[in-house]
C-alpha cells in the first residue's frame, strides 16, 4: 500500500516496476507506485540487438523504467529499460527505498495513536512534503532534530512526539567526519605516559553514543584526531573540546603542545 495520491506517472519519470509476464513483443510490468500495469516493448529493453527478451528481463524481476507514453483513457504506459542510465537508476533505487521507509514510519506511528496510517499520512504526510523534499527527508530531520520539527510546521504535541519517537528509533543518522594534527611532545621521564593518559582522557569526553573520538599516531611528536558524529556542529565542538583537554594535559606535565587543521 502507499500514499501516494498522483494516479498516473509522467512521461520522463522514473517508475519501479515488477514484471509480471514476458511475451514475444515485451513484458508486461506492474508499476508499484501507482498500481497500474505498463509494457516494456522488446525495442525498449536493450540498444543491442535481442535474441532471447528473457536475457535482459524475468518474471517476478524488479527493474527501474522510464515512461515513453501515458494514456490514461486506454489505461496504458509505455516504458523504456534501455533509455535509463545506471546513475539515474541508482538515484531511483535510492529514493524508492527512502519512501518505502518513510511509509513504514508512519504506519509505525500510526500504531503508537492507534489511527489509521492513512488518516496519519493526511494530517502530516502533505505538511511534511510542503516544508522538506521529501517525506523521508523530512522524517530524518525528525529523527535528528525532534518533536519541534513536526511542531514548528502546525503538527499536533500528540502526533509530533509520536512520529519523532519512531523516527529517533529507526532512523540511523548518517555520521560526519572533521580531523585535525595534534603536535605534542613531554621530555619528562614519564613523558611517555603523560602523552598516552592524555590521548586516552580525550577519547572518553563524547557523552553522545553516537560521536567517536579517534587518536592515532602519524609520526611523534604528530597524532592524528578525527571525529565522528550527526552533525558538523556537534563534530567540530568534540573536536576543539578533545584537542585543547590533549594539550592542556600535556602541557601541565612540563610538555608542549599544537594543534593544526
Amino acid at each position: 500500500m502507499s500514499f501516494r495520491k498522483v494516479e498516473w506517472p509522467e512521461v520522463g519519470d522514473l517508475v519501479i516496476a515488477e514484471v509480471q509476464r514476458i511475451t514475444d513483443y515485451g513484458a508486461y510490468v506492474l508499476l508499484e507506485e501507482y498500481g497500474k500495469e505498463g509494457l516494456l516493448h522488446i525495442s525498449e529493453v536493450s540498444s543491442g540487438w535481442i535474441r532471447n527478451i528473457r536475457d535482459f528481463v524475468r518474471e517476478g524481476q524488479k527493474a527501474v523504467l522510464k515512461v515513453l507514453r501515458v494514456d490514461p483513457e486506454k489505461r496504458q504506459v509505455d516504458l523504456s529499460l534501455r533509455r535509463v542510465t545506471k546513475r539515474e537508476k541508482r538515484e531511483k533505487i535510492l529514493s524508492w527505498k527512502k519512501e518505502k521507509k518513510a511509509q513504514s514510519l508512519l504506519r509505525g506511528a500510526s500504531e503508537k495513536l492507534k489511527m489509521p496510517a492513512e488518516q496519519l499520512y493526511e494530517k502530516v504526510g502533505s505538511l511534511i512534503e510542503d516544508k522538506f523534499e521529501s517525506l523521508y527527508d523530512g522524517l530524518e530531520r525528525v529523527a535528528r532534530d525532534g518533536a519541534v520539527t513536526l511542531r514548528d510546521i502546525g503538527v499536533s504535541e500528540e502526533m509530533a512526539v509520536a512520529i519523532a519517537e519512531v523516527a529517533k528509533d529507526k532512523i540511523r543518522m548518517p555520521l560526519v567526519k572533521v580531523k585535525g594534527t595534534l603536535e605534542i611532545q613531554c621530555t619528562k621521564p614519564n613523558g611517555v605516559k603523560v602523552i598516552q593518559q592524555a590521548l586516552l582522557s580525550a577519547q572518553k569526553l563524547s557523552k553522545s553514543p553516537e560521536a567517536r573520538i579517534q587518536v592515532y599516531v602519524i609520526s611523534p611528536p604528530r597524532y592524528g584526531i578525527e571525529v565522528l558524529a550527526e552533525n558538523y556542529k556537534d563534530a567540530e565542538k568534540i573536536l576543539q573540546k578533545a584537542s585543547e583537554t590533549i594539550i592542556s594535559s600535556i602541557e601541565k606535565a612540563g610538555g608542549q603542545g599544537s594543534f593544526k587543521r
